[in-house]
């Protein structure tokens, strides 16, 4: 079962998909079939091997999945870990945008 034939089958039960989970054997085991989008806050070194805010947009099918860690949350942060699946392609990249800049 790919990424997006498990979030249909999860919309057509009624739920809200757009901030579920992925079960792991689909999060670990899933290639996109695009990534829109990428961006990275790194104001230290390129070497550094800290965390760092970003967010992507990537396609599963026709869902979109916009991830990553909030500019809010601080360089080298553990916190701040967001997404959100949604068949919007416009909103998945305001979103993952938002939480960059």
């Amino acid at each position: 079962m790919t990424v997006s034939e498990w979030l249909d089958a999860q919309e057509a039960q009624g739920i809200d998909v757009s901030q579920i989970d992925l079960p792991e054997d689909l999060s670990y085991d899933a290639v996109p079939d695009e990534t829109i989008y990428f961006n990275e806050f790194r104001p230290c070194s390129i070497l550094c091997p800290e965390n760092h805010p970003y967010a992507t947009v990537e396609r599963f099918g026709r869902w979109y999945m916009s991830r990553g860690q909030d500019k809010a949350a601080g360089i080298h942060s553990t916190d701040g870990f967001w997404h959100l699946f949604t068949k919007d392609r416009d909103l998945a990249v305001e979103t993952a945008r938002s939480h960059v800049e």
